[in-house]
């Protein structure tokens, strides 16, 4: 199993959670993203980049995850693929998509799309990040991490 990072949208909160998470374990972290990025000198602990345009790192993420690997990323069409390879995905505000959600997930990102592609204004967005939100994946990767790294 090893862990694979949407990093270039990815809280900096939760990428040390992250990096606590793969030293502690022993678990392949990858940070995926089209900029340099700096990370911790650790065996487990490693960084790809990649060209900038649309969706490279998510395609890149989706050519290397394999089956039972954990993908962190709040981009929904991601981790519909990655679920589709057999992967598992974790939002940075610690939510599981799953087989049973994604879909669902989908439809509502396709639906406000549409909605937004035909001039209906849409206001607000995401709810800053909180620290529930830091608690809640911290919590959920513990969890993840605990059920299936000790499986490998």
């Amino acid at each position: 199993m090893k862990i694979w990072v949407d990093a270039d949208a990815c809280p900096v909160v939760v990428k040390e959670i992250l990096y606590r998470a793969a030293d502690r374990t022993g678990v392949q972290l990858t940070l995926v993203a089209n900029q340099a990025l700096s990370t911790p000198s650790s065996p487990n602990i490693n960084s790809v980049q990649v060209p900038k345009g649309f969706d490279v790192a998510d395609d890149e993420i989706v050519k290397r995850v394999g089956a039972g690997d954990i993908v962190i990323t709040s981009d929904i069409p991601l981790a519909a693929e990655v679920i589709e390879k057999g992967g598992h995905v974790l939002s940075p505000r610690g939510e599981m998509h799953t087989k049973e959600n994604i879909g669902a997930r989908l439809n509502m990102r396709d639906f406000l799309d549409t909605m937004r592609s035909s001039g209906v204004e849409m206001s607000g967005g995401p709810a800053a990040f909180s620290q529930r939100d830091k608690q809640t994946f911290a919590n959920n990767l513990d969890r993840f991490l605990t059920k299936y790294a000790d499986s490998r």
